[in-house]
Parts: C-alpha cells; structure tokens; sequence
C-alpha cells in the first residue's frame, strides 16, 4: 500500500499519526479502524497495528471486523491458542461469517490438524459468497495429506471460479505430476485450452507434458502456441530452445536462446546452451565464446565451466583444459565432476602425482565410481605404488564386490607383486565374473599376454 497516499487529506492514517504524536485520543469509526490496522499490517508495521487495535476495540468492543483483524495479528506472531479463542467465540454469534471459518481453518492447518481443517471449510462453503477461496485452501489441505487427487479436484474447482488464477492452474498440474499422470494432464489442459484459447501458462504447461512423454513435436507446437499468446514469453523461448538441441536442430535452437537476449538481461543458462549448440554443430571457437561467457555472467555456474573444460579436451588442448579446471576449483573444491576430469587431464598430460590427487579429492568427497578405482589404481601403477593400487583396488571391491575390472587389475597387480596366490585368487574371481574381460586384462598388462600363469589360474588348457 503506498504511504504517502494514504496519509493526504486528513485520512484516517494521518489523524490517527497525529493523535499519537498530539498524545490525545480521538474517535474513529470502526471501518477506519480496519483501514489503519490493515495499513500498518500491510507495511510491516506490527507496534502500530496492535496500538491501532487497542484504541479500536476499546472504543468498538463489539466489532467483529476488528476481532478478525486481531486474529491476524495473532496468527502472524503465531499465537494460536489465543487466536483460536477468539475465533471460536466469534463462530457463536456470528455462525454465517465465511471469515471465521477462513481463519479458524487457518489455524487448524497451522496447528496440523488437517482434517478439521477440510471440515471446517466443507461447512464454510454453504456461507460464502465465492467460493474459489475456500476451494484453494481446501487444496492445499490435500497437499498437506497428499492426498493428490482430491487436491486436485479443488484446485479444478478453483480455475472453474477464476479461469485466471495461476497459481491454481500450476497447482493442478503439480498434482498430476505428483499422481504421475502426464495423459490426465494433457487431456486436461487441451479442455481447458478450448475455453482459454489464449492462455500461454496452459500451451506452456502442455508442452512439458508432452516432452514428459518424448513427444517432441508436439511439444514444439505448444511452445509456439504459448509465445504466440505471449511474444515475450521468457520460459517458453527456453523450453523451444531445449526441445529444439533435443531434436538436434541446433541453428534454430540458438535462435530462440537469442530471443530471449532480446527480450531481458542475458542468462548463464542461456549463453552455455548457445555454446552447447555451437559444439554440437562443430563451431569451436564460437562454441569457446559462449562459453565463456556463460562464466562471466555467472562465476558459479558449474555446468558452464564443465562444458567448455569439455570443449578443450574434445580438442586435444589439455593445457588450457587443466588451467581452466584449475580456475574452477579455485572457485569450487568440493565439485565431484571437476576433480575427476582434473584427474583424467593430469593424466594425458602424463602428471601423475596431480592425477592421483584428483582421484583421491574424487573418492574424499563421495565418489565410488567402478571407473574411479580403476583409473586411480592404474595411476598409482604408472607411478609404481604397487601397494597403494592394490589397497586403492580393495576398497573399490568394497564397493563393487562382483567387478571382473577390479578383480582383475588386482590379478595383474599381484603379479608385478609376484605374489602368486593371491593373483590366482582375483584372477579366478574375474574371469568367473566376466571372461570377456579378460581382453581388458591382456591390454592393461600386456606383459602377461602368453603368461602360462594367467592361464593355469583361469583353469584353460596351455
């Protein structure tokens, strides 16, 4: 509510300023009373609210506007109890009042007694004269249940109300995703589209149905429909942007990522899906640009610096790979993806001690990837720290006790150990596992290619 408005001409707001700053008392009627109340409410100004209720109700005890207004003082300082007495007293005198059963509803939910709730606002509705408000919390009542179905059906009533209400209709659709229903929800939407041709929340909304169930085209044409009925439609231009890369049109993919720098500030979001369409398309260097300026938009964003980290390994140029992942762990050291490629860069640059720093930050912070124990082991036998892959193996075994890839880098590792039994021993394992693997095997270790050893622990004829 705007102040300075509020305060020309002697209004209520301005008398009752100057009463307290004259330190007298003058009359109000009990409508401005509810007029400077909900003034001072509005703006946050809760000592003024309840100094203008205490003058109100001293000289307006009977008032049942007032009343209400102390309730809503109540509940915003979360004083249920009291509220719920005076609530309760007012359904006495005045039963027909669709207020009280709106507040006491308020403060059964507030108070989680859900159902009395629904109870209560079953009732108020036979009073109310529009009934989209008790329908709207009667939903969010369900939500609390999750009791999805019935949630929804309010949320259904409430649009047949006020075809506009938005946040009904995002509410409905939240709750056919919930029920994991996309067909009840594209029947929904196409007959609610037939009465609101032109709402672009429901082509939106009926286009991410569609993608939900990988028909791509018709989503598309939802999309258009939606920035038909709205041109500046931010969030529609994205998700024809998305669906475009996911058909592999690239070139009008960036064109509606482009819209949207048209129509508000550039996002991270939508510069890194320029670059990503440019990389598909082969355009490197614009590819590179975009990228990179994904980052200047926004330092944080953890998918820009991985894909243009990406761009650079694609190409082959692992030093600037390694010096923009270092930029990115300066930013970020707690990034699982970002430590593993730090790991594989150190790696094709033949940095091996920096190589098993990465893997071991990989592990540290939660990642028990097959793949992470391999790499690493065969790191750390680069290095020739037999006993730490070997320990390294064993707690990757831990994790994937039925690997032939563990199982059989801990067979090769054992013979550089020369430690026969227990090669035998993961040898054995492997194979039974998965005897395809063993081509792997002869690759990592091609030393023991015509190893008589390796075929005696696989029990196979020399």
């Amino acid at each position: 509510m705007n102040g300075s408005s509020n305060k020309d001409h002697r209004s209520p707001i301005a008398r009752f300023e100057l009463m307290l700053k004259s330190d007298r008392v003058y009359f109000f009627d009990a409508t401005e009373f509810e007029e400077i109340i909900q003034y001072y409410i509005d703006s946050g100004s809760l000592r003024l609210a309840y100094k203008a209720l205490e003058i109100g109700e001293n000289q307006h005890p009977d008032n049942s506007s007032l009343k209400l207004l102390h309730v809503e003082l109540m509940l915003l300082n979360n004083q249920y109890k009291e509220a719920e007495s005076i609530i309760d007293a007012l359904g006495e005198t005045e039963p027909y009042n669709e207020v009280v059963y709106i507040h006491k509803a308020v403060i059964l939910s507030k108070t989680k007694r859900h159902q009395e709730a629904i109870s209560y606002l079953m009732k108020g509705l036979q009073y109310c004269e529009s009934e989209a408000e008790f329908h709207s919390l009667l939903a969010m009542e369900y939500l609390f249940l999750d009791s999805y179905v019935m949630a929804k059906e309010h949320f259904i009533k409430c649009l047949k109300e006020e075809p506009k209400d938005t946040h009904a209709l995002y509410n409905v659709i939240y709750c056919f995703e919930s029920l994991e229903n996309p067909d009840g929800a594209i029947t929904f939407l196409n007959t609610f589209l037939e009465d609101d041709p032109f709402n672009e929340i429901a082509w939106h909304q009926l286009g991410r149905q569609y993608a939900e169930k990988g028909l791509l085209e018709q989503a598309l044409s939802s999309y258009d429909f939606a920035v038909i009925c709205d041109n500046r439609f931010i969030g529609a231009y994205f998700e024809i942007g998305k669906t475009l890369e996911k058909l592999k049109r690239y070139n009008e993919a960036i064109m509606a990522y482009e819209t949207t720098l048209t129509i508000d500030e550039p996002t991270a979001f939508a510069l890194l899906h320029i670059g990503l369409c440019h990389r598909a398309l082969g355009n490197t260097e614009l590819a590179i640009h975009y990228l990179k300026n994904t980052l200047q938009e926004d330092p944080l964003y953890e998918k820009g610096w991985l894909a243009l980290i990406d761009v650079f390994c694609e190409n082959k140029d692992y030093d600037k790979a390694l010096y923009y992942l270092k930029k990115s762990i300066q930013i970020d050291n707690d990034n699982i993806a970002t430590w593993k490629r730090y790991a594989e860069v150190n790696v094709k640059l033949g940095f091996l001690e920096e190589a098993h720093i990465g893997f071991t930050e990989c592990v540290n912070l939660g990642n028990y990837e097959e793949e992470t124990w391999v790499k690493w082991a065969d790191v750390l036998k680069e290095m020739l720290d037999y006993n730490k892959a070997i320990e390294v193996l064993q707690q990757g075994l831990e994790f994937h006790p039925e690997s032939s890839v563990i199982n059989f880098r801990l067979g090769g590792i054992h013979m550089l150990c020369s430690k026969s039994l227990e090669a035998c021993f993961y040898l054995k394992n492997a194979y039974m596992s998965d005897a395809e693997e063993l081509t792997n095997f002869y690759h990592t270790f091609p030393q023991f290619k015509s190893s008589s050893f390796v075929k005696q622990s696989l029990s196979l004829k020399l």
